[in-house]
């Protein structure tokens, strides 16, 4: 009986240190900052000064809300990439958008971040319908970055390849909830 007993505190007193330990975690999780320390970074982003505002973006707001977060990567069909190509736009538009947020929008990108980095592949027809999903997309306020292809193996140079748009689930639907899946 008294094995028992003992048995049982120590479960108990396992759960209960358990959700504590997972408490604290998650509230890491939801509180961490990011911070940039590097030398190069430094001199990257003094390069790009001119060309990009230091104010942070309106998608800060939506962060606080604590809803489901994703990124979807739209990617122009009629340029006719391989594979390889593909994936290589997708990861430089996700990287364009990422480094864009680090700065401006440290809350949207680890809300991204603490809903797993969810990311969505879909496919349009044409450069023009991309530059119309970036207007909706500016209009509800979600941060976007387009890759433009330097034109070195399969595309021509100054091609806009793919877009990457960030933030809540919903908001990011109405601007790409139509396209097919790549």
């Amino acid at each position: 009986m008294v094995d028992m007993i003992m048995w049982l505190i120590i479960l108990i007193s396992g759960l209960l240190v358990g959700a504590a330990l997972g408490y604290f975690i998650s509230t890491l999780q939801l509180t961490r900052r990011i911070f940039v320390s590097s030398s190069k970074s430094v001199a990257i982003n003094a390069r790009h000064k001119k060309t990009q505002s230091k104010e942070p973006l309106q998608i800060e707001k939506l962060a606080d809300l604590r809803k489901k977060f994703k990124m979807v990567l739209v990617v122009r069909n009629d340029l006719k990439m391989g594979k390889g190509k593909i994936a290589a736009q997708c990861s430089h538009a996700t990287l364009g958008l990422y480094k864009k947020l680090l700065q401006r929008a440290p809350r949207a990108l680890n809300r991204w971040e603490y809903c797993a980095q969810p990311k969505v592949v879909v496919k349009i027809e044409s450069e023009a319908e991309m530059l119309v999903l970036q207007e909706r997309a500016k209009s509800l306020q979600l941060p976007t970055h387009i890759t433009i292809d330097a034109g070195k193996t399969q595309i021509a140079p100054n091609s806009r390849t793919v877009m990457a748009i960030l933030g809540p689930v919903d908001n990011v639907d109405e601007v790409t909830g139509g396209l097919k899946l790549m």
